[in-house]
């Protein structure tokens, strides 16, 4: 385990890591965000990596100073971390994604809860999940901000982990962990969360690091987001699990009703009629069949996981 390298009487450079896919509506927003920090100017760079998008990137990023573009033409968003990672000059390295919203005082923030403490490897910000009416969202938004929320304190308690939409660490944490697995679409900063909280590390939770996402607003964007995930897992069993009997179990065990979920979800007071409550459901319904039918596609159908 190396010790601390990083000055505490110094203000720390920063590289902010964002891979990119196709999304230069949603980057613009994230970059002019990330321009407004209080955090010192001439103490963060940001790093732009293009993970092989159609659209031209460089469009956004040369309307912004302070911003690198790099490219890695691989798909995946770790193997594209990676890349900005092969060519950061911080101390401390942040993760936020092109589809989030930081807020003012996120990198300072940040950057203070990961120089509270000693030993710290990783601290994960808080991520704030918003509809586009918070007082009238739609079934696909809803069902996302009640189910597929980032509850960064309990990852951090519960799973070791936070995800790279709002995480914060050091480079020699990297340097003494490893960099991200390049081979995984989803699941990656769990797997290399666990290897730090494993390296004896400790990790902390930062309520005041904000980082706000919207929530996918159509059947489309959530489908993806549950198929990526699908395909995610299924990489890192297959990893774990050799044998086909092995993959045979752990599939019929997928195949369980998660009704102890579905319960629990069902008496969350933020559904505040029956009318929220069948939206839910329905959404769920759609989303458990499409689940099954990607896991069998990988499983059975020779498949590969799709990209984020």
């Amino acid at each position: 385990m190396n010790s601390m390298t990083v000055d505490l009487n110094q203000t720390p450079f920063v590289s902010v890591i964002i891979p990119v896919y196709n999304s230069n509506k949603l980057l613009q927003v994230c970059l002019t965000a990330l321009s407004q920090q209080t955090y010192p100017r001439d103490c963060y760079e940001v790093i732009v990596v293009d993970n092989n998008s159609q659209e031209n990137v460089s469009d956004v990023v040369n309307c912004f100073e302070q911003v690198t573009l790099v490219h890695e033409s691989q798909p995946g968003s770790y193997i594209a971390r990676n890349k900005g990672l092969s060519v950061a000059k911080g101390t401390i390295i942040a993760f936020t994604d092109a589809d989030c919203v930081p807020t003012p005082t996120w990198l300072k923030n940040g950057v203070s809860a990961l120089l509270s403490e000693s030993n710290v490897g990783l601290v994960a910000g808080h991520i704030d999940l918003f509809a586009k009416d918070d007082n009238n969202p739609n079934p696909f938004e809803l069902y996302e901000m009640l189910a597929l929320g980032f509850p960064q304190d309990q990852f951090i308690a519960d799973g070791h982990f936070g995800v790279t939409a709002n995480l914060f660490t050091f480079s020699h944490i990297i340097k003494s962990v490893g960099n991200f697995d390049s081979t995984l679409k989803s699941g990656g900063d769990k797997q290399w969360g666990q290897r730090v909280y494993q390296a004896g590390y400790r990790q902390l939770y930062a309520k005041e690091a904000i980082v706000k996402h919207p929530t996918r607003t159509t059947w489309e964007e959530l489908n993806k987001r549950g198929t990526r995930i699908i395909g995610g897992n299924y990489d890192v069993i297959k990893a774990t699990k050799k044998s086909k009997i092995a993959l045979l179990v752990d599939f019929f065990a997928f195949l369980k009703p998660p009704l102890r979920f579905f319960l629990r979800t069902w008496g969350d007071k933020r559904l505040h009629n029956n009318r929220q409550k069948l939206q839910f459901t329905t959404v769920m319904l759609r989303l458990r069949w499409a689940a099954i039918k990607e896991r069998a596609r990988l499983q059975f159908g020779g498949g590969i996981s799709e990209r984020s």
